[in-house]
């Protein structure tokens, strides 16, 4: 029995270790069970841990050894600032995504003169992450979210109710909730990768995040297309569409959105680690 945070942050770090997961995350984990921040726990380090506290953090520590990522383990991901709720039906928001959100911040204060009127969707929000972050990023817009899972969007308005964020939910497929209106700036983050590029993805990834948005038909570039033959009629002038893909994508997505349109500026942006990571489609 460890006596305090140092001895129990010590033995998680090398037990995670020796069954090839993160030993970073024990820091996480015992963070959460002890609720202090890095630096909170860094001031106490050295003091004595509750059993009860041991326990439920030795338990949270052996669930993420056998695979099960710590963001489900605990319920939660930081996103852009913001705590999120997720379980396993919702993608775990990832750091590259708040690139994302960075890209259409600075578009947009470039396409449009004020915001007060502006619509944005977000197709296939998932957790909501997108979306609620846009929403209290660029104030006085409206915003719509969709989702094909009932799940999901549960989770999405648990979050919009936790931040306090006014944001509309549509259930549907892609832009089918949303098609009989006009938009000045979609954005989506669908399910991009293709089936042969399972066997090598992590077992935390494969085993336990929802595979329905995950995976993707025509080596992941079906939903991209599906949107691109629909995305013209519902655009208005100007507008702005921001796809996130994988890193082999880029090319394939920017020639289905610039025969999309054919006089708009569509360009491929790559995320700090220089992959290719956005597409986006400027439309004046």
């Amino acid at each position: 029995m460890c006596k305090t945070n140092f001895e129990a942050l010590t033995r998680a770090s090398s037990f995670l270790a020796e069954n090839n997961r993160e030993k970073e995350v024990a820091r996480y984990l015992l963070q959460h069970v002890l609720k202090k921040n890095y630096s909170e726990l860094m001031m106490t380090i050295y003091d004595e841990i509750t059993p009860e506290a041991y326990q439920t953090f030795w338990a949270y520590v052996e669930e993420h050894a056998t695979g099960r990522p710590f963001q489900y383990i605990i319920g939660q991901e930081s996103f852009y600032g913001r705590d999120f709720l997720v379980n396993e039906h919702v993608l775990i928001p990832r750091p590259e995504t708040e690139e994302l959100i960075e890209e259409v911040k600075k578009r947009a204060g470039k396409l449009f003169e004020e915001y007060n009127s502006i619509k944005i969707a977000d197709i296939g929000t998932g957790s909501g992450a997108i979306a609620l972050t846009i929403k209290n990023e660029i104030l006085n817009v409206w915003v719509t979210a969709t989702d094909i899972s009932s799940e999901a969007l549960i989770v999405a308005k648990k979050n919009a109710e936790r931040l306090e964020v006014k944001v509309e939910f549509k259930q549907g497929d892609l832009l089918a909730p949303i098609a009989d209106q006009k938009w000045d700036i979609i954005l989506s983050n669908p399910p991009y990768i293709g089936s042969h590029e399972a066997e090598n993805m992590s077992d935390t990834v494969i085993d336990y995040e929802p595979h329905l948005a995950l995976f993707a038909e025509e080596d992941g570039l079906q939903l991209y297309r599906k949107m691109a033959e629909q995305l013209p009629g519902m655009m208005n002038t100007p507008s702005l569409i921001g796809f996130e893909i994988g890193y082999a994508q880029g090319p394939a997505v920017q020639k289905m959105l610039q025969n999309a349109f054919p006089l708009a500026l569509v360009e491929v942006v790559q995320d700090i680690n220089q992959k290719n990571r956005f597409v986006f489609c400027t439309i004046k």
